[in-house]
């Protein structure tokens, strides 16, 4: 194919793809036309969907192409630092319109609703990250912040700071979430005795736990959802009775 051909080609399968997103938005468009599309913002000519074929098969899914390093994208034939930037904020705009409609609004009261708000930015991750929600009595979101990035272990994520940013915020009640790479979202051991620990520390504080949340491929796991929550304060009032009344 000669380069006046392939430009035509490019030419015409792109303005069907523009015609089809405004005939009925993105709801018929496979990922592999989301990834051809969101290209040709940054590319006027070409044949992009090779391009777009080969990133999802890289990176695994649309949300995974879309979370990629903007030097892993620019290795994808046809993938520039134009249109690998356009992909990109395509991302970050995705996340902030998703955290500036949760601010100020109480959908915190359900497992489901979490990993609603957060499942498009962390779910494709190649790293751990461990989220803190901070949210007021009515269970609004005043902040959401990452406090630490890796496998969790017993000297990663110190009860104590998190504590502190929590009575910073003015925090009423902590959500906490973290990503597993492997897509497995069960908890390990280690999972289940940090949140043992975050909770028994928020206790001393009056803070509230409404819930530990682990984010994997397409599922997660709720720490409330499974009675783990509850059994933990239980755990700590027992405790605490004892030491009372010994």
């Amino acid at each position: 194919m000669d380069k006046e051909t392939w430009r035509k080609k490019g030419k015409g399968h792109r303005e069907r793809l523009r015609q089809k997103f405004l005939d009925g938005g993105l709801e018929r468009f496979s990922d592999e036309e989301m990834v051809e599309f969101l290209l040709t913002l940054g590319t006027p000519r070409g044949d992009l969907k090779s391009s777009a074929r080969e990133a999802l098969k890289a990176f695994g899914s649309l949300s995974g192409v879309l979370s990629a390093p903007l030097k892993e994208l620019t290795k994808i034939k046809g993938i520039g630092p134009k249109n690998a930037l356009y992909l990109k904020l395509v991302h970050q705009v995705a996340g902030r319109y998703l955290k500036d409609r949760a601010e100020g609004k109480a959908f915190f009261g359900s497992s489901q609703a979490v990993f609603d708000h957060l499942f498009h930015s962390m779910r494709d991750l190649k790293r751990e990250i461990f989220k803190v929600l901070f949210l007021n009595r009515k269970n609004e979101l005043i902040y959401d912040q990452d406090v630490f990035f890796g496998t969790l272990t017993g000297s990663a994520v110190y009860p104590r700071e998190i504590m502190s940013l929590a009575l910073e915020h003015k925090a009423a009640g902590l959500v906490f979430v973290h990503n597993h790479p492997s897509g497995d979202p069960n908890p390990s051991a280690e999972d289940k005795r940090l949140t043992r620990d975050l909770i028994w520390a928020a206790k001393l504080l009056a803070i509230q736990v409404l819930d530990h949340i682990i984010i994997g491929h397409n599922a997660y796991y709720s720490f409330a959802d499974q009675g783990l929550i509850k059994r933990f304060q239980t755990e700590y009032e027992q405790r605490l009775n004892t030491a009372i009344n010994p």
